[in-house]
Formats: C-alpha cells, structure tokens, sequence
C-alpha cells in the first residue's frame, strides 16, 4: 500500500510543479507585453485616412456601430507573415483595416497579398507616416477600437486568432 501512496504524492508533486512552471511561463509573457507596448498610444486614437489599394477611401471619423481591428504589419516581416491569416479570417465577420508599412509600391503588395492569398483590405504606408502617427514601434502591431474611437486594446508580436476575436469581442 506504500507503494501507490508514494505515486499519488510524486505525481501530485509533479502536477503542483507544473502548475507553478505554467503561471510563471505566463508571467513572463506579461510582462514582455507590457515592455513591447509600453510606448504604444492610449486613450482616443488619433486620426487615420487613407486609399485602400481597391481605390476605396477610408476614414476613421466615419461612424462605426461595431469595434475596429487596425492592422500594421510589413510584408518582409516573418511573424507578421504568420499573424496575417487569422487578420483576413476576421474581415468576414468583423471591420478590419491593415496598414502595410515600408513594403513596396501597391504593385509590389498586390504581389505580395495575392502569394499569400490574403484579402484583407490594405492601406500602403510606404513611408511609414502613419504608422509614426500611431507610434508604430515594430510589427505586427495590433490595435481594437471600441465604437467611439477609443483605443480598447495594445498587442505587438504574434496574436492569434481567439485572442483577436476575444479583443474585438470585449471592445464591444
């Protein structure tokens, strides 16, 4: 009877282990979101209007009657190149603008979205002027708006598509 007693202690030991190696895996994960956004912009989002490559305006003031999904990646980034199939997957149900920074002229993205067999709509910003405006500081960056414009949640770095939906979903 020693014998599963001391089982049942060696693999409660192990699960309580786990356990705390989880939390501080989580920790960490935190913490490194909180130094990748802590010069990110806050509050009511600054202004936003640009040509979507279709020839299509858009503008920020317009009103909105659901949350907003603002999208900077780079077509030479190798994580947003992992990031930007769950952004497309979310333009059939949500609002989406991408905002595609210092990655060529719009033939050159065309190119580029059609290799990938992405659709989402997408404003150039060769020069990285908006994405200053927005204080852009790597990619993919990720931003929700609520319906009044006010910036709802921050994520740099890889997200995935629960976690977008589930920001878009709060942000209502």
């Amino acid at each position: 009877m020693a014998v599963p007693l001391l089982n049942t202690t060696l693999t409660n030991k192990r699960l309580f282990r786990w356990f705390v190696e989880g939390l501080v895996l989580l920790l960490v994960l935190y913490l490194l979101h909180l130094w990748q956004t802590r010069d990110a912009i806050v509050g009511q989002a600054p202004p936003l209007s640009g040509r979507f490559m279709t020839g299509e305006t858009f503008s920020l003031e317009a009103p909105r009657d659901r949350p907003l999904l603002i999208y900077f990646w780079a077509s030479w980034c190798p994580v947003c190149g992992l990031s930007s199939s769950s952004v497309d997957k979310l333009t059939k149900h949500h609002s989406v603008v991408t905002v595609a920074m210092q990655s060529g002229d719009e033939r050159e993205l065309t190119k580029y979205l059609q290799s990938q067999s992405l659709g989402f709509p997408v404003i150039s910003d060769p020069q990285s002027r908006i994405a200053n405006a927005w204080g852009v500081k790597g990619v993919p960056t990720v931003y929700v708006l609520d319906t009044q414009g006010n910036i709802r949640f921050v994520s740099v770095g890889y997200t995935t598509l629960l976690g977008l939906k589930a920001r878009l979903w709060l942000a209502e």
